[in-house]
């Protein structure tokens, strides 16, 4: 997943995304550090957040961008 990688480039901290999508940040950090799964309904959410298919989101090997 690259959850990570997406909400740097868009010069954003977890706080700030935890904000915008109203996760709680320590539940960022988990995804980000691979310590648990998300929901498919919540990376849909996110991949439209960052407007990328579903399957860029999660296929760490694409580096592709829509």
């Amino acid at each position: 997943m690259k959850l990570k990688e997406l909400r740097q480039a868009k010069g954003m901290t977890r706080a700030q995304l935890s904000k915008a999508i109203d996760i709680p940040e320590r539940t960022i950090a988990r995804w980000e550090n691979k310590e648990t799964d998300m929901l498919l309904k919540t990376g849909i959410k996110l991949a439209n957040y960052f407007n990328v298919t579903l399957s860029e989101f999660v296929d760490e090997n694409n580096s592709g961008y829509r």
